[in-house]
């Protein structure tokens, strides 16, 4: 086997190539038009929703630097989202976590992300999906694993869900002081798993993810008397919603 040098050599790691708007380039030669991109952010989380969004990016008036959420910091996020939200046409649609309780976080996000193609202004007549699963709508739809790195559309629907449900759950911490929601956004960091040894499930965790079910029986015995914990009721902020 003949190593290859380069690989010992320390230094910069190789770079990653940002999403491209060639898939959706393809499609406008082709006479398809709209094309959306759709993506979610939330699945993980142990309280709020699950937000999606749908962009249908304008091919004149594209932003720069639009990449995988994950890979921009918060202000770039931010500012991202302006640029988009000025120029593509997009819509938002959350689920909340009486949803996701009800129907399984897998099922509430892809009926997000339904509802949020549907919410846009105009019907495309394509729509790229992040990951592996296809979405119940009226148009063709190509789910692209690794889809928020690779196509522009998906990246900008990224950056969308990512900044609306940051906000959201800066809201919940509002209403729910002492969780941290406002810095953790609900997922399952020490801080957050601290507070709900602390304090117990809020009405906005999602009752059947594992620690929150363990922090309820850790409190089961408080309530002996009381009601139901909120947790286990459809009570909340309704935060449900299609922009």
């Amino acid at each position: 086997m003949i190593r290859d040098p380069s690989r010992d050599k320390p230094g910069k790691s190789p770079a990653v190539a940002q999403p491209s708007f060639r898939r959706e380039r393809a499609l406008i030669k082709r006479g398809v038009w709209p094309v959306a991109g759709c993506d979610e952010v939330g699945r993980g989380p142990l309280a709020g929703p699950v937000v999606a969004a749908a962009v249908v990016l304008d091919p004149k008036r594209i932003p720069k630097g639009i990449d995988d959420s994950k890979r921009l910091t918060a202000a770039r996020r931010e500012e991202l989202f302006e640029e988009i939200t000025a120029t593509a046409s997009f819509a938002v649609v959350s689920a909340s976590s009486a949803r996701i309780d009800r129907d399984n976080i897998l099922r509430a996000s892809l009926w997000a992300l339904a509802r949020a193609v549907h919410a846009l202004p105009d019907r495309p007549q394509h729509v790229f999906v992040d990951g592996r699963d296809r979405i119940e709508i009226t148009c063709t739809c190509e789910p692209v694993i690794g889809g928020d790195g690779l196509v522009l559309s998906i990246a900008a629907a990224s950056i969308v869900a990512k900044v609306t449900r940051d906000r959201l759950m800066c809201k919940l911490a509002q209403d729910c002081p002492g969780y941290g929601f406002e810095s953790h956004k609900g997922y399952a960091v020490p801080e957050h798993l601290h507070a709900l040894d602390r304090l117990g499930p809020s009405p906005h965790h999602r009752s059947f993810f594992a620690p929150v079910v363990a922090a309820r029986e850790r409190h089961r015995g408080v309530l002996i008397g009381e009601s139901l914990p909120a947790s286990e009721t459809s009570a909340g902020i309704p935060i449900e919603a299609a922009i």
